[in-house]
């Protein structure tokens, strides 16, 4: 999804929240700003829901909520709230703010050719903000192909990619999927489909 500025009051964030649940769209929040967010593509939408379909199976019985792109997450010392495709939190912290979370341990994005420049560049520098982010997953509709950027025990970021028949592994909720299971009877330009 992208997200494109309209021309509207500043808010603060209480006023954004209430404003917001009257939009027939969900709007992204920079410092008093709002930015209307567009739908996505069929592929962009299946393989979302394949993730969010793992991620919940997986972790089902713990402590930890799995959220879908329906939830914002709070940028940590800021005042941005952007909605991921996908996010966990295991923070009780969290359990106290119904209308974001501010303490994800893994975000996933979904990347579009709209938003990718964005996702790898601005946004993914605000998520490093948090301190308590673990994961940083990048997943391409174009082709199968997701990267995995994990903070190391110094606090710097490093980057796993996976392709085809790899295991993508995710260690901040310990979890190893077959990368085919998130792309299967997806269909690229290139008419690739996964069996």
């Amino acid at each position: 999804m992208v997200a494109a500025k309209e021309h509207s009051p500043r808010f603060t964030p209480e006023e954004y929240f209430a404003w917001e649940q009257q939009q027939e769209v969900k709007h992204e929040y920079f410092d008093g700003e709002v930015f209307a967010m567009s739908g996505g593509t069929q592929n962009h939408g299946r393989i979302a829901v394949r993730l969010v379909s793992l991620l919940d199976n997986h972790l089902d019985d713990g402590n930890c909520a799995v959220l879908n792109s329906d939830v914002r997450v709070k940028i940590q010392a800021a005042e941005k709230y952007v909605y991921p495709d996908a996010s966990v939190t295991c923070d009780e912290r969290d359990r106290d703010t119904p209308q974001y979370v501010a303490y994800p341990r893994l975000i996933i994005e979904v990347l579009s050719p709209s938003t990718e420049a964005y996702d790898r560049g601005k946004k993914f520098k605000l998520y490093q903000r948090s301190t308590s982010l673990i994961e940083y997953v990048l997943v391409s509709v174009e082709e199968i192909e997701i990267e995995v950027f994990r903070k190391n025990e110094r606090g710097k970021w490093e980057v796993t990619n996976y392709a085809a028949g790899d295991n993508v592994e995710l260690e901040s909720i310990d979890l190893t999927f077959a990368i085919d299971r998130v792309y299967r009877g997806i269909s690229f330009n290139n008419s690739q489909i996964i069996e």
